[in-house]
């Protein structure tokens, strides 16, 4: 409540298929990167209690400027960048701008390397006054080699933790993420006055991925050298660290279109805002899969887990299109949602919106069908009011739906995520608004979320289980100018996630989180500019499921309390070029990226990167 407005609101977007993304995003074509917390049910047309993320691209400007950068860094990090917006009329009227970045990367993790280059290019026009069009199209190429598929196992069949190095990689040189990301969209925009206006948004995305992948499961057993245990070859059994080679071929292809108006009316001698608008999704999603099966199930010695000696198979050159081989389906959202923003009293706002979502889904994947058929209405409702000085309460209520594409062990899928979220805080600025601060506290309330209840070696896949939470939490935060030339934002969260009889669930979310930001430009010298980052959580834990073969326990992996120091520095040698030098992970602080599976791999050890950038 209180993150957004009338005239930043973004359309509802679209899902990831199968809710995942695949290759990495180039953030280069954005000029900025919105993300609204909670569960706010106008901004999403299904809602969810961790964030909405809202990526605005960069628009042409109607007087020319450029810029450009070029970075090198630890493992051979490359990367180039340029941005040219130029006026294509003496008065600005028609104006495009360019945008291109280029990436070559070695990693700490060994044989993986990633290039990408992303290109950009938008076109705007004032077609009168009040009516401005806009078109565009994106491009990014994004490919990698020695790539993991899944991650790597953390512990010996008895339930000791592997001691792992940070570097390790189960990917073979042969393995890679393949996939082109291409978007053509264009927007108009009408005002009808100075408080009303229309916009109708068109966006056209086109994935296409030709992927070798190489994934590796089960446990090496700590009681044999190499880390095969004989009793468990036989693969009836299961058991021992296996090979799992598939190629595959997707294709995805979306369409979404939003139309809306917003403005302001008077009632009762006073303005309010007023929005409306409809939206429509519509997916397809087709992945053909190829297997030499030969090579799935094969035993692997404890040093071929990592080593990335494991050969490319012999993939057939027919890709599997069936039922049990491959994914179809076809998914559809259609929102009409609405939002009055009343003003009754000076200090006192109120918001009431609301969403009505049809989601449909028909096809199959992986010998599961894909079908469902959803009409929900989540309203949403929030307040706020000014109270003595610069100090201001609000409270926030939406409600969360969300269908999933995950598949429980005996192939059904899983039922829609649905629950609500409660925010209610404070909020202030002191210091003429250099700098401000909030406080609130927050419930969330799911049923039916998909969390991994381990891998199915007799299909392939990962499978799930629904977990019923409540999550209950305090989130300070603040930003702003502390002193002169002394900038800093952070923020600290501490919250309790709780199952249906009061345990603890979702264990590999962390119950404490806090950030820092300081950066300083002495006064007397403008120029410099230095800064320090910290990040920290405290532990989180899974336990998969799987039983010790010693102790007949359930076995925890856990990832301690940790932080993050990163430091910067950046000078301007003239108006126009800046030199900058990051230095991440200063303590060299080893951890695991995350816990949602059995398996995992840990994060950069400390790396250094410099920039040189230029602007005109």
């Amino acid at each position: 409540m209180g993150h957004f407005s009338v005239e930043t609101y973004a359309p509802p977007g679209s899902t990831l298929s199968g809710n995942q993304q695949t290759g990495s995003i180039d953030t280069a074509i954005y000029d900025h990167i919105d993300v609204v917390r909670g569960a706010p049910g106008l901004l999403s047309s299904t809602g969810n209690p961790s964030a909405v993320v809202n990526f605005i691209r960069k628009r042409p400007t109607k007087t020319f400027q450029a810029s450009g950068s070029a970075q090198y860094g630890s493992f051979d990090h490359i990367r180039l960048d340029a941005d040219v917006s130029v006026p294509l009329t003496a008065d600005g009227s028609i104006r495009a701008r360019a945008v291109g970045a280029y990436l070559d990367e070695d990693s700490y993790l060994d044989r993986y390397s990633l290039r990408r280059w992303t290109g950009y290019g938008i076109v705007e026009a004032d077609l009168s006054p009040r009516t401005t069009l806009t078109l565009g199209y994106g491009h990014q190429d994004h490919q990698s080699r020695g790539a993991t598929w899944g991650a790597l196992p953390l512990y010996y069949t008895d339930g000791t933790r592997i001691d792992l190095p940070r570097s390790a990689n189960s990917g073979p040189d042969w393995a890679g993420w393949n996939v082109i990301d291409r978007q053509i969209f264009g927007d108009i925009v009408h005002h009808f006055n100075n408080d009303w206006y229309a916009k109708l948004t068109v966006v056209r995305r086109a994935v296409s991925e030709d992927d070798k992948l190489f994934y590796v499961y089960n446990n090496p057993s700590a009681a044999f050298p190499d880390g095969i245990d004989p009793a468990l070859n036989d693969p009836a059994i299961g058991g021992n660290v296996r090979s799992y080679p598939g190629a595959f071929r997707a294709q995805t292809r979306n369409l979404t279109i939003d139309a809306y108006v917003a403005g302001k009316v008077a009632l009762f001698g006073r303005e309010h805002d007023l929005m409306a608008g409809v939206n429509r999704s519509a997916q397809r999603y087709i992945q053909t899969s190829s297997y030499d099966f030969s090579t799935v199930g094969v035993v692997l010695p404890f040093d071929d887990i990592f080593n990335g000696s494991f050969p490319e198979p012999d993939f057939p050159t027919v890709y599997n299109s069936d039922f049990a081989l491959s994914s179809n389906y076809n998914t559809r959202r259609e929102s009409a949602y609405g939002m009055i923003r009343l003003n009754p009293a000076d200090p006192l706002k109120i918001m009431l919106g609301a969403n009505l979502t049809h989601a449909t889904s028909r096809g199959f994947s992986y010998a599961t069908l894909q079908q469902y058929d959803w009409t929900r209405f989540l309203p949403f409702i929030g307040a706020t009011y000014d109270l003595a000085g610069s100090v201001s309460a609000y409270a926030s209520f939406a409600t969360i739906f969300n269908p999933q594409t995950q598949t429980t062990v005996d192939r059904q899928l899983i039922a829609p995520i649905k629950g609500d979220n409660l925010e209610a805080g404070l909020k202030s600025e002191w210091f003429g608004g250099r700098l401000n601060a909030s406080i609130a506290v927050f419930q969330a309330r799911q049923k039916n979320t998909a969390e991994s209840a381990g891998f199915d070696e007799t299909i392939g896949q990962t499978v799930y289980r629904a977990v019923d939470a409540r999550s209950q939490g305090v989130e300070f935060e603040f930003a702003g100018m502390i002193a002169p030339g002394l900038q800093a934002t952070g923020g600290y969260t501490i919250m309790r996630i709780r199952g249906e009889n009061d345990e603890a669930v979702r264990t590999f979310v962390p119950r404490q989180l806090g950030r820092l930001n300081l950066t300083y430009s002495p006064p007397a010298l403008s120029a410099l500019k230095i800064g320090a980052a910290v990040q920290y959580q405290t532990k989180i834990y899974l336990e998969s499921g799987t039983l010790s073969v010693t102790t007949g326990q359930p076995i925890r992996i856990t990832q301690p309390k940790y932080a993050l120091l990163d430091l910067l520095a950046s000078y301007k040698l003239t108006e126009k070029v800046q030199v900058s030098v990051n230095l991440k992970n200063v303590t060299n602080a080893k951890y695991l990226t995350a816990l949602n599976y059995d398996q995992g791999y840990y994060g950069a050890p400390r790396t250094v990167l410099g920039t040189i950038s230029l602007r005109y």
